[in-house]
């Protein structure tokens, strides 16, 4: 796991601080896991992939190639599971995650500015599914911050194969970025504000990442509502612990434009169902459909409005 070509790029670009202390804490970026050993084990057994390929603007984000042995692919991907993003294919493996995430990336993608030559950062990727499909649109760079060990692994079976320069995803909390870097074109944040116990800090520690005139791709849950109304669960939300405020999305905008943001449009707004997010041979805890009511999928179990989605888009003047 190299990560020094991340770490002279950034000191290259002025962020030479903050290069030198993520070179001194690397070491111990993952070891500490008292599960990382298993999941080291799975990594280092994944098999060779004759002429590897990944092929990024597909649902699947694909390795195309050859591979002889796919009983050991398949024993070492299910040594990294759960999968919870995705889907993934490994030569002739389909990893069929808990989350079907092309499907949000293709309610994001007709939004976005053009993604070419641009520094783009995504807080919170998971194993990098969204990162990699990034890649077809040819950034300048993609990193991704993810604080899980777990998914950090998931993402380096993929880059086992593919050794794509460009791409990186590293073991850091929102808090572990510089203060003020505004280096990065693009900045998203999917599936992160309402685990917050500030969004609107979380807001302004995006706008920081930005350069002026980057762009904000902001998805999270909202409720269905007018400006002003926000729900705070009381204990849980779809048996999550940790989710603090989900507004609606009027509110959510004015958020976002407190911020001092501008041209902040809502983009999409959806209900998220059992097709999109559900229990899968590779994700085998309970999903979705144990989180909602059995007698109206219109509620949580907790008798909480079901998840909505709602995805802003916003600039930073």
């Amino acid at each position: 796991m190299n990560w020094q070509p991340l770490f002279d790029q950034l000191a290259d670009s002025g962020l030479d601080a903050w290069a030198d202390q993520l070179a001194t804490n690397s070491a111990d970026w993952l070891t500490g896991h008292g599960d990382y050993p298993r999941w080291r084990q799975a990594l280092d057994s994944l098999p060779e992939i004759a002429d590897a390929k990944g092929l990024f603007n597909e649902d699947a984000l694909t390795i195309a190639g050859n591979c002889t042995n796919s009983k050991l692919l398949r024993q070492a991907l299910q040594g990294l599971m759960p999968w919870r993003k995705g889907p993934f294919r490994f030569a002739d493996i389909d990893i069929d995650s808990e989350w079907r995430s092309n499907l949000k990336w293709r309610r994001v993608l007709p939004h976005l500015t053009s993604l070419e030559g641009r520094r783009i950062l995504d807080i919170g990727c998971g194993n990098g599914y969204y990162a990699w499909r990034m890649l077809s649109h040819r950034p300048e760079l993609v990193l991704g911050i993810e604080p899980s060990v777990l998914f950090n692994l998931q993402f380096w079976a993929v880059q086992h194969y593919l050794q794509q320069d460009g791409i990186h995803v590293l073991p850091l909390r929102v808090e572990d970025l510089p203060r003020h870097s505004e280096w990065f074109h693009t900045v998203f944040s999917m599936g992160v504000l309402y685990h917050r116990r500030s969004p609107i800090d979380h807001l302004y520690q995006l706008k920081e990442q930005l350069t002026v005139g980057g762009e904000l791709c902001l998805e999270t849950l909202v409720i269905s509502g007018e400006a002003g109304q926000v729900l705070m669960p009381r204990e849980r939300y779809a048996r999550m612990r940790n989710v603090w405020f989900i507004p609606s999305a009027p509110e959510l905008i004015r958020w976002v434009q407190r911020c001092g943001f501008v041209d902040v449009r809502l983009v999409d707004e959806n209900v998220t169902t059992v097709d999109e997010q559900r229990t899968t041979e590779w994700m085998q805890f309970e999903s979705l459909a144990a989180a909602l009511n059995p007698e109206n999928l219109g509620e949580t179990i907790e008798g909480l409005p079901a998840p909505r989605r709602a995805v802003i888009m916003a600039t930073k003047p």
